[in-house]
């Protein structure tokens, strides 16, 4: 999976007491190795290593939340409007 700068995941409720109550992060940088991340509702920001990332998507303990711009799909053509 791709982990890009802006990349935002819902917390569940079981990990959200290691982030500081929050209900969201934000991912701020990747550099390949660490992700460095912001916490919604101004709640702090960290970084953790990009492997412990992908083992909290894993558990589903961050799920992604989709971007407006990922759900616009632009590949509709004329003929599929009409």
């Amino acid at each position: 999976m791709l982990i890009e700068e802006g990349t935002k995941y819902q917390i569940s409720q079981t990990a959200k007491e290691f982030f500081n109550s929050a209900e969201t992060m934000t991912v701020k940088s990747n550099n390949g190795v660490t992700v460095q991340f912001i916490l919604g509702d101004s709640k702090g920001y960290g970084s953790m290593p990009i492997d412990h990332l992908h083992y909290l998507l894993k558990r589903s303990n961050l799920t992604q939340i989709p971007n407006k711009r990922s759900l616009l799909n632009t590949d509709i053509t004329e003929e599929q409007i009409g």
